[in-house]
């Protein structure tokens, strides 16, 4: 039986899609050069949100406190791309992992759901497995650790104060 799935609807295209994506390609990153292309955006955002930092603290009278403020800014900044990727990684992996794909052939009012043949499901869910569940378990210990560090942000901006 054929895929009545349009090509561009397909899971694993839409898994491949993704993983080529300019965006979304940054999550399978070897570790080095994901932490810092983290590291990046955050000091993108810390830039981004200093002058807010300044208007809450002077950096000529409380440079800690200004460095603190700026920092939590930046990991607030950083939590929106890491939830953007966790997202499509998270709707690519339910694609994949369904028996059943909802699909629609010419638009939104059309739509029609597919079942998968076993062979296929098995195989997409071994893809799941080694490639997918892996880089959300990435995203997910990012998002954990960037909350770790607004934590860790909040409590030294009371211990100055």
């Amino acid at each position: 039986m054929t895929c009545p799935v349009p090509k561009d609807q397909q899971p694993l295209n839409e898994y491949i899609e993704l993983k080529e994506a300019f965006f979304y390609r940054w999550a399978k990153l070897a570790r080095s050069q994901y932490l810092r292309m983290l590291l990046f955006m955050w000091l993108g955002f810390t830039i981004i949100f200093s002058p807010v930092a300044m208007s809450i603290e002077s950096p000529s009278r409380h440079l800690w406190q200004f460095i603190c403020v700026a920092s939590i800014g930046g990991s607030v900044g950083l939590i929106l791309p890491v939830l953007l990727l966790l997202s499509g990684w998270s709707h690519v992996k339910q694609r994949l992992d369904s028996a059943k794909i909802f699909y629609e052939e010419s638009g939104w009012y059309d739509g029609q759901i597919w079942e998968k043949p076993e062979a296929d499901l098995a195989k997409d869910r071994l893809l799941v497995t080694y490639e997918i569940k892996p880089v959300m378990t990435r995203l997910q210990k990012t998002l954990l650790g960037i909350i770790g560090f607004l934590v860790l942000g909040f409590g030294t901006l009371n211990i100055f104060s």
